[in-house]
């Protein structure tokens, strides 16, 4: 033991590396005596490296192993114009007595403007003389390898899950593995702009978007840039993308109903205000245009909308816009776009950075519905990045937190409690199948997350039956309790009548005779399916399903023919809404149908008996 440590003090201690940057090369007599008094500060020898980097200005940058001193004048001046551009902002927000209210400008030519003016330069000259220049002291990283949108970077002890990293002097990352002594950085930015050996700094922050009443109406990155020509987004707050979900005691029951204007979801797929309700189908299904119909429909309901585009075309993003627009649904509603064309790891935080916009709105006591499209290609996309951070792969080659990437996601959608402002988030999230396969790793997954699904079916969508739902497959967990009274009661026997119309329609292709029971329940399916057909974007109010529903119940379309049962009913309501708009408004008001379901009904009798003439004229030219 005492060779060994005989051995040990012998043997020289190895040199301390350190990098020295400065703006311009230094004379050698400079070097030698920068040298020896590092080494002496050190206490033990050094191997100073000279760089050269024309940015720092003057001054100089030291680097020892994984700390930096920062001693330069670039960062001096920087660290002043924050400084500045902190206190100007604070000014302008918080006007003096006689000063112009914040946000607002005064002319150039107006005496107020130049007295603001005179302020400013004073404070700034106050800030200026009790400025006090040191030296700053952080943690850098080095960029061990880069590529496909992940960088690998050894040091960077600190650094924490989440955090915005910085690269060199412009790119930016986000930190999402930490290894025993590498860290593993998403790239917001092209890689083409980090190189090996570069440079990286923690910011010390996570995250976070832009959130607030400035962001209705536009379209903006994951994060939080706008890309809709528009100008810059003034929004005043900002908050993390992740965060936890509310707890089961900050929530309260999902009773009020959020109309999505299309009468086969409303009346046997009743969505409620926090409710967490999927979407699911194959491809070119129509996943979209119900989604898009849901947020159209929240007009003049105050309830606020986000719509989060992940992994399409940049040419579908604008045509889904352009569609919100045109109904006059953007001005409530928030578009983040990742386009395919973005890099995977803006794709993966999309969602999140969506949620957190929406959340601001929680919990500020609003009503907010958000659309996530779609949540397969978000899936993708981590499985990208996961793979390239050499995360093992497990079933579908999906690393195996993929069911918690989008839990903790979809369990932040709740209604709060009266205590924590009453706001509710409603979450729609949108997942694609092959083949109908719900199976899925994907699919099955987000089924178990979710408090229902709206499954829709590929052969009914190219029958013709539109929107194509498939009401044995498609399920809301809430039920009617997240309907009005006149819905839950007129459709109470809806979706067992279309579940036993679709399994005697395939019993009947075999060609067997059927009797009279299974005739009269066939002829009534066929009308329901009429009745429920939609076209996108043709929103239908509340009182106008239920006037639709009214004729489904009873036996008051068994003499009308099939192929005319939609163009009576949608003549029977124009009837109904010019003739007997009161029944309209109670209700509108009520959401009660006992009340004047005599009245409609007398109403569908006389409209049968004096329109039975003009329908067969119709059924002639038709």
């Amino acid at each position: 033991m005492k060779a060994m440590r005989r051995r040990r003090e012998a043997t020289p201690k190895r040199p301390t590396r350190i990098i020295a940057r400065t703006a311009r090369p230094l004379a050698p007599d400079l070097e030698q005596r920068l040298r020896a008094h590092l080494s002496e500060a050190v206490g033990q020898p050094v191997v100073v490296f000279f760089e050269h980097d024309p940015n720092l200005v003057g001054g100089i940058v030291l680097q020892v192993g994984n700390t930096v001193v920062d001693a330069s004048l670039g960062r001096r001046l920087e660290d002043l114009r924050v400084r500045l551009a902190t206190h100007l902002r604070s000014a302008a927000e918080t006007p003096s007595p006689g000063q112009a209210p914040a946000g607002q400008v005064p002319e150039a030519g107006a005496p107020e403007g130049a007295g603001l003016l005179r302020q400013a330069v004073r404070s700034a000259i106050e800030i200026l003389k009790d400025y006090v220049p040191t030296p700053v002291v952080e943690e850098v990283g080095t960029v061990a390898s880069v590529g496909d949108g992940v960088a690998r970077v050894s040091g960077l002890p600190s650094a924490m899950a989440g955090e915005i990293v910085v690269f060199g002097t412009a790119a930016e990352g986000m930190v999402l593995d930490l290894d025993v002594d590498m860290v593993g950085c998403t790239l917001f930015d092209p890689g083409d702009r980090i190189a090996e050996g570069d440079v990286v700094r923690c910011t010390g922050r996570v995250v976070d978007v832009p959130v607030g009443e400035e962001l209705l109406g536009r379209v903006v990155s994951p994060l939080g840039d706008p890309v809709d020509g528009k100008g810059p987004v003034l929004a005043r707050a900002r908050r993390p993308i992740e965060g936890p979900a509310p707890g089961v005691a900050d929530r309260e029951p999902v009773s009020m109903p959020l109309q999505t204007g299309i009468l086969a979801i409303d009346a046997m797929v009743p969505i409620g205000r926090g409710q967490r309700e999927l979407i699911i189908g194959d491809r070119q299904t129509g996943k979209t245009s119900i989604a898009v119909d849901a947020i159209i429909s929240q007009k003049d309901s105050g309830m606020l909308c986000v719509y989060v585009a992940i992994g399409q075309k940049a040419s579908s993003i604008a045509q889904t816009v352009g569609v919100l627009e045109e109904h006059g649904a953007l001005p409530y509603t928030i578009v983040v776009a990742a386009s395919a064309s973005d890099p995977a790891p803006l794709q993966y935080i999309a969602p999140y950075a969506g949620c957190a916009m929406a959340e601001h709105f929680m919990y500020s006591g609003k009503d907010v519905l958000i659309v996530y499209d779609d949540l397969s290609k978000h899936a993708a996309a981590y499985r990208e990045v996961a793979l390239l951070l050499r995360r093992p792969p497990g079933r579908e080659a999906y690393p195996g937190d993929i069911f918690y990437i989008h839990g903790r996601l979809l369990e932040r959608a709740a209604k709060l409690a009266g205590e924590r402002g009453g706001g509710s988030m409603t979450a729609l999230p949108i997942v694609e199948t092959l083949a109908g396969d719900v199976s899925a790793y994907i699919p099955t997954n987000t089924i178990s997350i979710t408090d229902g699904q709206i499954y829709l079916e590929s052969e009914l969508f190219f029958s013709g039956v539109r929107p194509a739902v498939n009401v044995g497959l498609s399920v809301s967990r809430v039920g009617g309790d997240a309907q009005v009274p006149a819905m839950r009661e007129l459709s109470s026997h809806l979706r067992l009548d279309l579940a036993q119309y679709r399994e005697l329609s395939a019993f009947a292709q075999f060609g067997a005779d059927l009797d009279k029971t299974t005739q009269a329940q066939l002829h009534r399916g066929e009308r329901i399916v009429e009745v429920l057909k939609q076209a996108n974007h043709q929103i239908v109010p509340v009182e106008d399903q239920v006037v639709m529903l009214f004729t489904l119940s009873g036996e008051w379309l068994e003499d009308v023919p099939v192929d005319q049962t939609r163009w009576f009913v949608r003549e029977f309501l124009v009837h109904i809404k010019e003739s007997y708009p009161s029944l309209m408004r109670r209700i509108r008001e009520t959401g009660r149908v006992d009340e004047v379901a005599v009245d409609l009904g007398r109403a569908l009798d006389g409209f049968k008996r004096d329109f039975s003439g003009v329908m067969g004229r119709h059924a002639e030219s038709a």
